[in-house]
């Protein structure tokens, strides 16, 4: 039997290579005042990004219980006796956590449950999944995808650009990145994800400027093997971004996407995230 791969909505995946892959998804929850909403599931990336710019009641998010983990790990323990689950960084969420605990609430069979804090999040969690899902369909075992899924997550790269820090501020996710809070407003942060949380990387003085720092980054990687664009509200910058890259990047496959809800609750308008997958062996 193979090996199921588990993950959090924050890893950003969606589409037909959920499906394909067997990846099961177990979302987060934002709420707006006292309605909560399931990641992706009972609200839509429009609808969550309407009410941000457009609302007057700031969002928050929760992390998935230990039950839900459980629900899921038994619906596919009747199928597999292994399951590897990869979660966003345990530095931004209680996700990880959650993972760990659920396996002590499974009702049915028990399986083997291995779950990795993956130290990342967005598309940098979802590109390392996808990858861990293929090699699962191949016939790896459990204890040679928690190996490869490792080295994965030490070969991707990952940056966004914010067009402002106040919702990352707000939500208590700023880290490190916490000495910008005081910069001009016409500066424009951009972070990576450093040892598991927010962490400055340079400041730029508009989008534009920040779009073109996220070209350089991407191309300056050799051997890449996936290149992950996400926006929360500017699509046109970042499918501008994507087409450039793939131009530049022809042997890379491009994953396009929106930031989920949840993330979208710290990102606020206008951000752009990008990551790199940098091949095996490089």
């Amino acid at each position: 039997m193979a090996v199921k791969i588990v993950t959090d909505s924050l890893s950003d995946l969606t589409g037909g290579s959920i499906g394909k892959l067997d990846i099961t998804i177990v979302p987060l929850t934002v709420l707006f005042g006292h309605e909560t909403y399931l990641d992706r599931v009972t609200i839509t990336t429009d609808e969550f990004y309407h009410r941000l710019v457009h609302g007057d009641v700031w969002p928050t998010s929760t992390q998935p219980s230990p039950q839900d983990f459980a629900n899921a790990y038994d619906k596919l323990a009747e199928s597999t006796d292994e399951i590897l689950v990869v979660t966003l960084s345990s530095r931004l969420s209680g996700t990880y956590q959650s993972a760990l605990a659920g396996r002590n609430l499974m009702k049915g069979k028990k399986c083997r449950i291995e779950v990795i804090d993956s130290q990342v999040v967005a598309l940098n969690l979802g590109a390392v999944v996808l990858a861990a899902a293929r090699e699962a369909q191949k016939g790896a075992s459990l204890d040679k995808l928690v190996e490869f899924t490792r080295k994965a997550i030490a070969r991707s790269h990952f940056i966004v650009y914010f067009d402002t820090l106040k919702y990352l501020a707000k939500g208590g996710r700023i880290g490190k990145a916490q000495s910008l809070l005081g910069s001009v407003l016409s500066i424009k942060p951009i972070l990576n994800v450093k040892e598991g949380e927010m962490a400055p990387v340079t400041r730029v003085r508009s989008q534009a400027a920040g779009v073109e720092y996220l070209y350089n980054f991407i191309t300056s990687h050799k051997n890449i093997e996936v290149i992950g664009i996400e926006h929360t509200t500017s699509s046109e910058s970042a499918d501008e971004l994507a087409k450039r890259c793939s131009a530049a990047c022809p042997g890379a496959t491009i994953l396009r996407a929106t930031v989920s809800p949840v993330l979208g609750v710290y990102g606020g308008p206008d951000a752009i995230a990008v990551t790199v997958l940098e091949s095996e062996g490089k």
